[in-house]
């Protein structure tokens, strides 16, 4: 499978991600404040210029209220 950030399968997870954190209506100052990252972190990683490690991910996810394996299993 590609690891590149254009990927499907890594598109598809930034869509997920972000959806999730609209219908929480959060806004990405608001996870970034919760992951005590900065905004742009949050919107790197949605736009497709960052990639989200594994501890990432969770911690997103949490952040969101989203159970990770309910992301994952949007991705199949």
């Amino acid at each position: 499978m590609p690891r590149s950030l254009h990927s499907l399968p890594y598109r598809k997870l930034r869509a997920v991600l972000a959806k999730a954190r609209m219908d929480a209506a959060l806004t990405q100052a608001q996870v970034a404040e919760k992951l005590k990252r900065p905004q742009s972190f949050v919107s790197k990683y949605e736009s497709g210029e960052r990639q989200l490690d594994v501890i990432e991910f969770l911690g997103v996810c949490k952040a969101i209220g989203i159970p990770p394996v309910q992301v994952l299993e949007q991705l199949t």
